[in-house]
């Protein structure tokens, strides 16, 4: 977990939000397998992508992923699809702010474990953490060879990752 944490803090903005983009449907099949009728979390992830690229505004934003954690909260009994609800609404709240996407992480850890034998949780998190890093530095090296429309809030290049600056805050 702290090879993903430290490569998170490395990235832009930018390259974060296309990594859970990318990410999230792995994570939100364990929801919809078993809540198909409840689209709360998949709507999350369209938010995402719609307010990155300028296409909604915050609020429409916010209560997306407030939805997501509340379709989560309804099924608080099925740990695997409650953590993957979770992670929908991290998946949101990373273009908010870079310090999300390890939330995304930890809850999509977590809905893969619970959503597995419980004896193979060493293996499904070495598993599942060595494919996020995997696709992370994916990203971290495409992030700007894609080309795509972007919310103005996410183009400017100045910001520093707030993920760094926690670490460096607690240091």
């Amino acid at each position: 977990m702290q090879k993903i944490l430290n490569l998170i803090k490395e990235q832009s903005h930018r390259c974060l939000v296309l990594w859970v983009i990318d990410c999230a449907p792995r994570v939100l099949a364990i929801f919809e397998q078993k809540y198909e009728t409840d689209s709360r979390p998949r709507e999350a992830l369209n938010a995402t992508i719609a307010w990155s690229k300028g296409e909604i505004k915050m609020p429409v934003a916010k209560k997306a992923a407030l939805d997501a954690h509340k379709a989560a909260f309804l099924v608080e009994e099925d740990q695997a699809a409650c953590a993957a609800a979770h992670a929908m609404g991290h998946v949101l709240g990373t273009v908010h702010v870079e310090t999300h996407a390890i939330w995304f992480v930890i809850y999509g850890l977590s809905a893969f474990v619970k959503e597995n034998n419980p004896l193979l949780k060493d293996q499904i998190i070495e598993r599942e953490t060595h494919w996020f890093y995997d696709r992370l530095k994916y990203w971290g090296s495409h992030t700007d060879i894609i080309k795509r429309n972007w919310a103005p809030f996410l183009l400017k290049n100045d910001v520093i990752n707030k993920e760094k600056l926690l670490g460096e805050k607690d240091k």
